[in-house]
This record gives C-alpha cells, sequence and structure tokens, in this order.
C-alpha cells in the first residue's frame, strides 16, 4: 500500500540525509521525495510516497521521530478526515506541424493542463494532479505525440480539514 509521510525538519546541512539514511539502512525505498522551506526559514517539509503495510509505515514513523532533526512526523494516510496530494508535471512535445499542435492543445484544454512554452515546433506542457491523473495525462500525452521530456516534481501531501503538521 502507497503512504504519504510529511515530516517537519530543521533546515540545516544533513537533516535530509539523515532521513532519508533511515530510508536506506532499513531497506525502504522512497518512491517520491520533495523538500522545500516553509514560511519559516529554519524549517523544512519534506514529503515522502513510500509502499509497505501498516507495520512498517508505523515503523518508519516511530524511527523518524528518534532523529534529533525532525520536528515532527504526519502519515497522510492516517489522519482522521484522510488526506490529499498532487504531483506537478511538464511535458515537453515536439508539434511538427499545425494538426499535432491542435490534437495537443485540445488534450490541454481537456485536462485543464496549461500550454507554459510555446516555440516554432515545440510546446511545453504543465498539469496539477493527483499521481494516478498525472499518470493518465502522461499516457495520453504519449499516444498522441512523441515525448521529448518528463519533468515530475514528486507527490506533495496535506491532512484534510483541522489536521496540519506544525512545530
Amino acid at each position: 500500500m502507497r503512504h504519504v509521510v510529511s515530516i517537519l525538519i530543521e533546515n540545516e546541512a544533513g537533516a535530509l540525509s539523515r532521513v532519508v539514511g533511515l530510508f536506506s539502512q532499513r531497506g525502504y525505498n522512497i518512491e517520491s521525495l520533495t523538500v522545500a522551506p516553509t514560511d519559516d526559514p529554519t524549517l523544512s517539509r519534506c514529503t515522502i510516497l513510500t509502499l509497505g503495510d501498516e507495520e512498517v509505515i508505523e515503523q518508519i514513523t516511530k524511527q523518524l521521530h528518534k532523529l534529533v532533526c525532525v520536528l515532527r512526523v504526519s502519515a497522510i494516510n492516517d489522519e482522521p478526515e484522510g488526506g490529499m496530494e498532487r504531483e506537478l508535471v511538464l511535458i515537453k512535445v515536439p508539434t511538427p506541424n499545425r494538426n499535432v499542435r491542435e490534437d495537443v492543445k485540445s488534450l490541454a484544454d481537456i485536462y485543464g493542463a496549461k500550454i507554459i512554452d510555446v516555440s516554432a515546433e515545440i510546446l511545453t506542457l504543465q498539469y496539477v494532479g493527483s499521481s494516478q491523473e498525472v499518470d493518465n495525462f502522461c499516457s495520453t500525452v504519449v499516444k498522441l505525440a512523441d515525448v521529448l521530456e518528463v519533468v515530475r516534481s514528486g507527490v506533495l501531501g496535506v491532512a484534510k480539514g483541522n489536521h496540519y503538521l506544525h512545530n
């Protein structure tokens, strides 16, 4: 089962390395990793997508709590009201002729994607959705046109309702 784990860590050198090292030492795989500073410049929020059963996630969260640089840990899937997740993808496709260009524009409209860069023969699309929605969008684009480049942000997650990760 897939789990999104949010971690509030100190924004200092080596903190992320210790978190990732914990996963590595215990043989847990990280499917997706996203890290950025919060509104407090001394803290960063780390969002990790990993696979495992409830016992594995419980073990991961317990071990993360033991790290000095970790302030809070939350398994988004375990929150009472559940969680929301989003992922960003940028896709660069060649549009060698008018027909392909129009097809790509139509697809972007259907999915609610944005065209963020236009050149004579290349369009760059931006799409935001759940991981599954991003997978579906990417597979549809591949069927429509050649893909030159795909860049995915990794999963971001937040609990629904009144639950939030704070210091």
